[in-house]
């Protein structure tokens, strides 16, 4: 990747900076800033994961075997779902598809590939897949919160022109400044609210398992479903005009929105129901269990003598 030298302006703010997009070099390797502030993303959510876990009713190496299947399957996701939508960019030069340090991950990519390896982790284990989705989902707004700050670094992601207070300042090629909506900052400004009201939410209000991320899909389906009409670089469905993130955004929206009205007026939401309820509570759940196999083995045992009777 070539070093980034366009200064960034933001006269609303005051603020003039010309940050290069290499954090540093080690034997002719550079290292840089888009790659650190992911890493740094993650690192946070994923300490923020560990001193929640037991409030979620999981343990420390629940969370850590879960980023040891999750992450890896969310990043993959993400560079799939954005190359698959943006593949012009890489068909001359399909080996560029792994050069995830140059930017290009899609969030609803990795959201998917995500879900998909919770799943699988949380029915091999025998746990709720919706308590690993509400703590994940808080660790994803994290993640969301600081990694857009490497397409700050990297001068993408940001909207069409305008004239407003926070506009983002970029010299063209002919050394003139041009503003535009700085959408990087609109979505991690987003993000961390909604980070904040549904950490506190999740503290003392949360019925079920899986309403956390229910409310994470609808918090964060609308706001990008806002922002990515500002934006210049979103990928569209092929031969067509229509958003993809845009769409999606706005219809899990809907969808989570409608799934999570109905769980809290018509479902009887009872809290031993919950991971986190059995967690704290094991000597009830084990009782339950084996007041559960005792009956079913005594319905057998009825049946044995019924049909020894009919002998």
């Amino acid at each position: 990747m070539m070093i980034l030298a366009s200064p960034i302006y933001f006269p609303g703010l005051g603020i003039e900076i010309n940050p290069s997009n290499i954090a540093f070099s080690i034997g002719g390797h550079n290292f840089y800033w888009y790659g650190i502030i992911i890493a740094a993303g993650f690192l946070l959510a994923a300490l923020y994961g560990m001193k929640r876990a037991e409030q979620f009713g999981l343990t420390q190496d629940n969370i850590i075997d879960i980023l040891i299947c999750a992450v890896p399957s969310a990043i993959i996701g993400a560079r799939a779902y954005y190359c698959i939508f943006n593949w012009a960019e890489y068909a001359e030069n399909p080996i560029s598809v792994l050069y995830i340090w140059n930017g290009g991950l899609a969030i609803y990519g990795a959201i998917i590939a995500a879900i998909i390896s919770v799943v699988v982790y949380a029915k091999v284990k025998k746990i709720n897949p919706g308590t690993i989705l509400d703590l994940g989902s808080l660790g994803m707004l994290i993640g969301q919160m600081i990694g857009r700050w490497g397409n700050f670094i990297n001068r993408e992601a940001h909207g069409v022109e305008c004239t407003n207070f926070l506009r983002m300042g970029l010299m063209n090629a002919s050394d003139r400044w041009v503003f535009y909506h700085p959408t990087f900052l609109y979505e991690s400004l987003w993000n961390l609210v909604g980070f904040v009201l549904l950490h506190f939410f999740s503290k003392k209000y949360r019925k079920f398992d899986g309403q956390i991320f229910l409310m994470y899909m609808c918090w964060y389906g609308f706001g990008r479903g806002l922002i990515e009409g500002l934006r210049t670089d979103s990928l569209y469905f092929m031969g067509t005009g229509l958003r993809i993130s845009q769409f999606l955004g706005y219809a899990f929206f809907v969808v989570c929105l409608v799934v999570l009205f109905i769980k809290l007026v018509f479902k009887d939401n009872d809290p031993a129901d919950m991971q986190v309820w059995k967690y704290n509570h094991p000597v009830a759940e084990n009782a339950a269990e084996t007041v559960d196999s005792e009956t079913d083995t005594d319905e057998d045992n009825k049946g044995e003598d019924h049909e020894r009777n009919s002998d």
